[in-house]
């Protein structure tokens, strides 16, 4: 390979002294961008057989590349690649790499593009085919909360606001509340994915080349939807990589949530659910301890995947058009949020299905806090009285039972009335867990059957 003494690097030839050691150091990019050798052989690939096809490169010319690169490739997946800091980056050590293999046609390749426009398409085919991946995984989870609320549509639990026990609900309808969260992080991602898919190639430094590529061809051959329509933005463009983190950064503050309520539900002071030991530590010195670890650390990684994006945001806000040494500071942060949103959606793919909810401690706090009181203000409602002074009723009613420790169905039917004389003993059908949870009927309504039509139109749109 070239080695790293200044002018016998590519761009050397008007420079007069080596690069300072440490700046050289400082400078390079390859220890952490070499995971792009896929997508940037991909793209040299295909822009030798553009080449090739209008006329710059002779068909031997552009074979003899094409198995360089490629021998290149498995050179690199063999583990036997000798990645040099003195060349900076990915795309010439793959180059220098080339050109000893192969010789003098290796240093053609390069010819009608820069690093800029390379580097920018090398990290949309990485980011659209991670998207692909993640994609995957976020609906692998999404049906596996699909199967938890068909399996728990009949399991009664409270529902909450303020954390405060609200009205009852099904375990099965708040597995398709997390479900409904996932699905506009798949959209979001299916969205972010399009605008990913331009191709900035053909952009060169910054103002195109003055060579006959057919940009359009290279698209294809990519599998890209179109090429960029402007060399300046093409080359500079880092929307896609700040969109994709703000995607990301919303579904792990989707998962962040679901995990902050998975560790409620395991704390005693729930005892809502167990999770199973697989996923859980317990303590060096409390020998009773389970901890919720792989929840906690999604909760945590949120925090990381944020700031993340605030990074990105910051990294582009002063830059003047086009390209900027500042851009090599983009990659870190979107490997690492690949990498985190990968991890932690994998992990609760495989947690979810063996979430195990303990259905009759579910129940018995579904009776405590007057969880029914809505239901007995809508039933005096249905019988003529306006919803101001039902409320008025059933606040005393719920005093009543504070007072005595009882739940609103344990109340006599003539405690009952002493609040109001309309109230008949099919008020009791409306009181029960059941009835209150019949009751609402409308779309997206808790009882068993409704979760379970739900879960059924769940799983129809997962796989469109």
């Amino acid at each position: 390979m070239a080695d790293s003494d200044g002018k016998s690097k590519p761009w050397g030839g008007r420079f007069t002294e080596s690069t300072d050691a440490f700046v050289e150091a400082f400078t390079a990019s390859v220890g952490f961008d070499q995971r792009l050798y896929r997508q940037d052989i991909a793209g040299s690939i295909a822009h030798a057989r553009m080449l090739a096809r209008v006329g710059v490169l002779t068909a031997a010319e552009c074979d003899e590349i094409i198995a360089g690169l490629e021998d290149i490739r498995a050179e690199i997946e063999a583990g036997g690649f000798d990645w040099s800091v003195g060349l900076e980056d990915v795309h010439m050590n793959i180059e220098a790499r080339l050109t000893e293999r192969i010789g003098a046609t290796g240093k053609k390749l390069h010819t009608g593009r820069s690093r800029n426009d390379q580097v920018a398409t090398d990290m949309r085919l990485y980011l659209r085919e991670e998207i692909d991946l993640i994609t995957a995984e976020l609906e692998r989870l999404q049906g596996g909360l699909i199967d938890l609320a068909e399996r728990e549509a009949d399991t009664i639990m409270p529902g909450f606001t303020h954390l405060q026990v609200a009205m009852p609900v099904t375990f099965g309808h708040h597995m398709l509340a997390w479900f409904e969260m996932l699905e506009r992080d798949r959209q979001r991602l299916a969205d972010c994915r399009r605008r990913v898919n331009v191709m900035p190639l053909g952009a060169a430094a910054m103002a195109g080349t003055t060579y006959p590529i057919d940009r359009h061809y290279t698209a294809e051959l990519l599998g890209f939807d179109a090429p960029a329509e402007n060399s300046l933005d093409a080359v500079s463009d880092r929307d896609f990589a700040i969109e994709f983190t703000s995607a990301a950064a919303l579904l792990l503050m989707h998962l962040s949530r679901c995990s902050e309520e998975l560790i409620l539900w395991t704390s005693a002071q729930f005892g809502f659910i167990d999770l199973p030991d697989r996923f859980c530590t317990g303590s060096s010195i409390m020998p009773q301890k389970k901890n919720p670890d792989v929840p906690e650390l999604v909760r945590g990684k949120t925090g990381r995947v944020n700031g993340h994006l605030i990074g990105l945001l910051t990294l582009m806000k002063g830059q003047p058009l086009a390209y900027n040494k500042d851009n090599q500071e983009d990659k870190e942060p979107l490997f690492d949020t690949v990498d985190t949103v990968r991890g932690c959606l994998r992990v609760f793919a495989d947690m979810i299905p063996a979430i195990e909810p303990k259905r009759e401690r579910l129940r018995a706090a579904a009776l405590e806090g007057f969880s029914t009181a809505t239901d007995l203000a809508d039933y005096l409602v249905r019988k003529g009285l306006p919803f101001r002074d039902a409320h008025e009723v059933v606040g005393r009613a719920v005093r009543l039972g504070l007072e005595q420790g009882r739940d609103l169905s344990q109340l006599s039917l003539e405690q009952l009335q002493q609040f109001s004389g309309i109230i008949e003993q099919d008020v009791f059908d409306v009181l029960t867990l059941e009835g209150s949870i019949a009751s609402r009927d409308h779309i997206g309504g808790t009882a068993p059957a409704q979760v379970r039509a739900a879960a059924q139109r769940a799983r129809e749109r997962l796989s469109r």
